[in-house]
């Protein structure tokens, strides 16, 4: 049994698509039913309930142009990049707060309660929120002590009332609107709605005009400020070249005149002086050295080699004959001595002139390039001025002369257009999501009941999970009082449930030929299970065949056999083995029904101990050689241990299993506890069988007695 429960356990893991599938089909009346349920919400919302929505939508384009420089008068009045970032900005500046409060005003939305909530009138669902809230903070005032019914009502200034309007009725409008770039286009779709179709026109037309009303003011303010600012660089540049001007009048008033010319050619002049110092420094040098070699010639040779002189050449011979040549030889000496000494002296002097006027010259070239300097950088300011100064003035007045020509950047490609029908509620649509809705709760609720029903609905799978032949499957026997059981089967033997015990009566016989059973236990896991009837109907049916049966009433602690029979016995099993009474004394024969019963009777001692007496081991044993069957009913195992004693005489346990009830625990539990008791369940039976339920799960064209074609075999 244990290993079929691991079979059985890894077989649950896997999900078996036709078993979803036939099970969602057996519960077609419950989906359709939450179908029509919420289809039917649907059509209340869709077509009652929900207020019409109707949705405008106006479109325009941004116009764009090649932007010039910041000054530049196209700058003020040209269009606009067409960049990816230019659209997302527009699409913002299309949903900016600032201009939908243009529109909230140009429109009086404030006044209008769709768009003002605390213009509209209060709702039952209003009054039932204020008293929930009310009584919330009644609730919180009584626990802490505050009154807060006043936190609400405090004096608010007209002019915060006011402002909280319009905000409230600026993000309304926000809500209702919408701003969408056409993909790869500089165009936009401005889209509004309303519970009115010509409002919502309006909305979306409003926004459109103002939006490029908006982008010529701003153009038109910038043209202004650009003017402006124009005016007041002009004003400002005329002024500094003023300056500029009188600083060059000043300066060459306080210079002389001064030019490159002037400075090249007293460049060359300096240049040619340079020249003839160095040829006077040359001819000095010479005279110098002509001077020392005078100057250090001693005798008449060497004076002579260094005058060079004709004369003194011709004095020199006659020196030493003529004394008076000595005379004139030193005379003529001195004086060119002398000539060496004035040419040496009058050459210094050139030279020391020469430097002066060099130096002169090249002070005065360096006076002249500072004040060429400080003039060209004066005449440079001043012409940079000037063309600064021309330059505004031109663009003052091209802007003065272009004021009032802006444009915008966008332009209506076209207007609104007065919607007929609502775009919202999509009363198909929500028809259609209702109904798949309630068609998904349906089978939510269908796997549900199916996922929570926990019972055995066919003998193959009670044996499946138990591992324990089913011997008898008995359908709900149709009969209003427990009194009645016996009477129909009696009544009815080609009914279907006199055939099912018929089955059952066979397969117990059947279930060990050499030796049939002659004591058979009847139980179950709680009560309620058809254990008994089951008793009865076999005992009934055993007793039709000649039979000598012999149904004793083994639960003593409810004593419910007596609900089937008309007889109330004082005395039953427990005077028997009490010794108090003889078995003959006991024994109530139904000859109407063919067999024997001992009911139960009131007693003080423990039923557990009762049957584990040596008395009723000897009682059985006494009556297997009075009956050809003995039939014992006991109590359920999940509640006594009564049954698991009495089981101990008998050759057979029959365990009833009612259908679809009994919980898989349940019955797992019970045959554990017969299990450790050292006893051996024969047989199962599926217990009161619901024909109808049967084939609602499906399975009323398979299974033996409750089958669809049945009703041409037996006769209920």
């Amino acid at each position: 049994m244990d290993q079929k429960r691991f079979v059985e356990d890894v077989d649950d893991d896997t999900i078996d698509l036709f078993a979803l599938l036939r099970t969602v089909w057996l519960g077609k009346w419950i989906i359709a039913l939450f179908f029509v349920i919420a289809a039917g919400i649907g059509v209340y919302v869709a077509y009652f309930a929900s207020t019409p929505i109707y949705r405008s939508t106006a479109v325009v384009i941004l116009e764009t142009n090649q932007q010039s420089p910041v000054l530049d008068l196209q700058s003020v009045v040209s269009g606009a990049s067409g960049d990816s970032t230019e659209v997302k900005s527009e699409i913002e500046v299309l949903r900016a707060r600032s201009l939908m409060e243009l529109v909230v005003n140009r429109m009086n939305l404030t006044n209008d309660p769709e768009f003002n909530a605390s213009l509209r009138p209060e709702t039952k669902v209003d009054q039932w929120k204020s008293t929930a809230i009310d009584s919330v903070k009644g609730a919180i005032g009584s626990i802490t002590g505050a009154d807060l019914s006043g936190a609400e009502t405090e004096d608010i200034p007209e002019e915060v009332a006011e402002q909280r309007a319009l905000d409230s009725a600026v993000d309304t409008l926000l809500e209702k609107t919408s701003v969408q770039n056409v993909n790869g286009s500089l165009v936009f779709r401005i889209t509004a709605e309303s519970e009115s179709a010509i409002k919502a026109a309006k909305i979306a037309d409003t926004i459109v005009e103002l939006y490029i009303i908006n982008q010529v003011n701003v153009k038109f303010e910038a043209m202004e400020q650009a003017t402006a600012w124009l005016s007041n660089r002009v004003s400002e540049l005329k002024i500094e070249l003023e300056d500029a001007e009188g600083a060059i009048a000043d300066f060459n008033a306080g210079t002389d005149l001064v030019s490159l010319e002037i400075i090249k050619d007293s460049e060359l002049e300096l240049n040619d002086l340079r020249q003839r110092s160095a040829d006077a420094r040359e001819t000095l040098s010479e005279f110098e050295i002509a001077l020392e070699a005078f100057e250090s010639a001693t005798s008449i040779e060497e004076k002579v080699a260094v005058s060079n002189d004709p004369q003194l050449r011709r004095l020199s011979d006659t020196v030493a004959s003529d004394p008076r040549s000595v005379a004139a030889f030193d005379v003529r000496f001195a004086s060119l001595l002398l000539r060496a000494e004035q040419n040496a002296e009058s050459a210094e002097l050139q030279v020391t002139a020469l430097d002066n006027a060099e130096q002169e010259l090249e002070a005065r070239i360096a006076t002249q390039s500072r004040d060429l300097i400080a003039l060209q950088q004066l005449t440079r300011e001043a012409e940079a001025t000037r063309l600064l100064y021309e330059y505004f003035l031109s663009r003052l007045k091209e802007t003065s002369a272009q004021q009032g020509i802006q444009q915008a950047d966008s332009r209506i490609l076209s207007d609104a257009v007065i919607p007929r029908n609502p775009s919202e509620p999509k009363k198909s649509r929500i028809v259609a999501l209702s109904g798949i809705l309630g068609i998904m709760l349906g089978v939510g609720v269908v796997l549900l009941q199916a996922s929570r029903r926990n019972g055995f609905q066919t003998a193959s799978d009670l044996e499946k999970h138990t591992g324990v032949t089913v011997v008898g499957q008995i359908p709900t026997i149709p009969a209003r009082r427990r009194m009645k059981v016996l009477d129909y089967l009696i009544s009815k033997p080609a009914s279907a449930a006199a055939e099912a015990v018929r089955d059952l009566r066979t397969s117990i016989m059947l279930s060990d030929l050499d030796n049939p059973p002659k004591v058979i236990v009847s139980t179950s896991s709680i009560p309620g299970e058809g254990k008994t009837t089951n008793s009865l109907a076999l005992a009934q049916n055993l007793s039709s065949m000649g039979q000598k049966v012999l149904l004793i009433e083994g639960d003593i602690r409810r004593r419910t056999l007596n609900q089937y029979f008309d007889a109330k016995p004082t005395h039953g099993i427990v005077s028997v083995l009490s010794g108090d009474k003889a078995v003959s004394e006991v024994v109530e024969h139904f000859e109407d029904k063919g067999f024997d019963v001992i009911f139960g009777e009131k007693t003080s001692a423990n039923a557990a101990d009762v049957f584990s007496s040596r008395r009723f081991k000897d009682f059985i044993a006494e009556q297997r050689d009075n009956y050809d069957i003995i039939i014992i009913d006991t109590p359920p195992v999940l509640i006594v241990p009564d049954s698991r004693i009495i089981a101990q005489v008998a050759d057979a346990t029959l365990f009833s299993v009612k259908w679809d009830s009994t919980s898989r625990p349940q019955v797992d539990e019970s045959l554990r506890l017969i299990q450790n008791a050292n006893q051996k369940v024969t047989g199962l039976i599926l217990s009161q069988v619901d024909a109808a339920g049967m084939k609602k799960y499906g399975y009323g064209g398979s299974y033996g007695a409750y089958a669809g074609y049945g009703a041409q075999y037996y006769s209920n």
